[in-house]
């Protein structure tokens, strides 16, 4: 969702960069897919309208398609002329690339999340004009910490474990790699390859202090940019819970199910009938086009500084500043979709009720063993109530950090950034991020749960 929002804006917006209005724009855009992919996506509609017939030139000129991978050594571009193309006219690198699944394999997650960056960074040295490297991570690097989440960068080898254990990013490659072996020695199949490679993932995680793969290898990340970035000005953006937008390009554009929309779409499809979260657990979750800004706003802050050899992280959410409350999600949900029930495939309306709130993991462990009289058929039916059919929604127990999360982030470096764009009335106008202007009840009313019905549900 940032990503594309990042195109559309970029694509139209003038701003401030190295103290001058720049006002053309190009993006080299390292992609797997072809160009038209993209550029056909909702998210570009106010721009086609804008130009109509001149659009695909306008994008043209605009986006560059680089056909690579951020796994791969070099980032694959195997076009000799375009990677000096882009040595010698790349100013600035964003890189968003990530699987952000919670259950992703681990070779997959490691190579796309912690060696991508790296391999982001060799190349990001190569460009004589380079101003900055932008990172986008999570906030959720931070695993289960509990109390207010500095905005400090992670030491190589660090844990979130009491114990002496050190990470060591080579030994995991390593690990990868032998279990890879086995497997195929084995003569496993793909699919039992892939279950095994998720174990080995979460396996790993949890033996570090991260409570999925995904958080893990994206720490693991951070901390190979700031291990090996020499003297290159680096900014790591740490967006939380990212939902659809509130203004730009237009309200509630959201790309797919992710996060807390798995259970607005679990509970619409009345698949969902209960909510584990507490009325006293924050859930810090901000709109895709205050990521953008956020984002946006930092290249124009730090390009106009020569010669710095800064290293910044900005934590974009809504926690320290206008905070959310999980138990909000589900009076969301049930005020939504008694209103504007969802139709099942047989043609019927699919009525929901008021959810049952469990507070804890306890809590829901005692109420299935309770009704069912055997724990692990319990747990099953639960995770099957959870799970959509097809296996497109995560379940409640993958999000469970996230639901009974106790902690704050803290957004000091990103308060800085916003009173710097206050004080200029063009930028200020263009770059909002501030969290404060968000109404809840009136965000996931009358934008985000309308979009979501819009863009993924419908």
């Amino acid at each position: 969702t940032a990503f594309l929002c990042l195109q559309e804006n970029a694509s139209q917006k003038h701003f401030y960069f190295k103290a001058r209005l720049v006002s053309y724009i190009v993006l080299h855009i390292l992609m797997r897919h072809l160009h038209d992919e993209v550029t056909s996506k909702e998210v570009f509609k106010v721009i086609k309208e804008t130009y109509e017939e001149k659009f695909n030139s306008f994008m043209s000129e605009k986006l560059i398609p680089v056909a690579g991978d951020t796994a791969l050594e070099n980032l694959g571009i195997g076009d000799a002329k375009m990677r000096e193309k882009i040595f010698r006219d790349v100013d600035v690198v964003v890189n968003f690339a990530a699987t952000t699944n919670f259950n992703e394999r681990y070779d997959v997650a490691l190579g796309t999340n912690t060696l991508g960056p790296k391999n982001i960074l060799d190349l990001s040295k190569k460009c004589v004009k380079l101003e900055m490297l932008l990172h986008i991570s999570t906030a959720y690097v931070c695993g289960d910490k509990a109390g207010l989440i500095l905005e400090e960068p992670y030491k190589m080898g660090e844990t979130l474990t009491r114990t002496k254990t050190i990470l060591d990013i080579g030994m995991e490659k390593k690990v990868i790699e032998q279990k890879l072996e086995e497997f195929r020695a084995k003569l496993l199949s793909k699919k039992e390859e892939t279950k095994a490679m998720k174990e080995l993932g979460l396996e790993r995680a949890r033996m570090f202090g991260w409570p999925n793969v995904y958080v893990f290898t994206k720490a693991m990340g951070e901390m190979l940019i700031g291990e090996r970035r020499e003297n290159l000005p680096i900014i790591i953006v740490r967006p939380t819970i990212v939902t659809s937008t509130i203004k730009e390009p237009f309200p509630g554009w959201v790309e797919g199910v992710k996060t807390v929309d798995s259970y607005f779409a679990g509970f619409g499809l009345g698949k969902i009938t209960f909510f584990l979260g507490s009325s006293k657990t924050i859930m810090d979750v901000i709109p895709g086009d205050m990521v953008v800004n956020a984002t946006m706003a930092a290249m124009v802050a730090h390009g106009d500084k020569p010669n710095s050899r800064f290293m910044i992280i900005y934590q974009v959410g809504s926690s320290n500043r206008e905070p959310m409350y999980c138990s909000m999600i589900k009076d969301y949900a049930y005020n939504h979709f008694a209103k504007n029930p969802l139709m099942s495939k047989n043609g019927k309306l699919i009525k929901v009720v008021k959810p049952y709130c469990f507070t804890s993991m306890n809590s829901l462990q005692i109420y299935m063993d309770l009704k069912y009289n055997f724990p692990l058929k319990g747990l099953r039916l639960a995770y099957a109530i959870l799970r959509h059919d097809d296996g497109g929604f995560c379940t409640d127990m993958e999000h469970q950090p996230y639901l009974l999360f106790k902690g704050r982030f803290d957004d000091s470096n990103t308060e800085k950034l916003r009173i710097s764009v206050k004080a200029n009335v063009k930028e200020k106008n263009m770059f909002y991020f501030v969290p404060q202007c968000i109404n809840w009840d009136d965000y996931f009313m009358n934008i985000h749960l309308p979009g979501l019905m819009t863009f993924v549900l419908n």
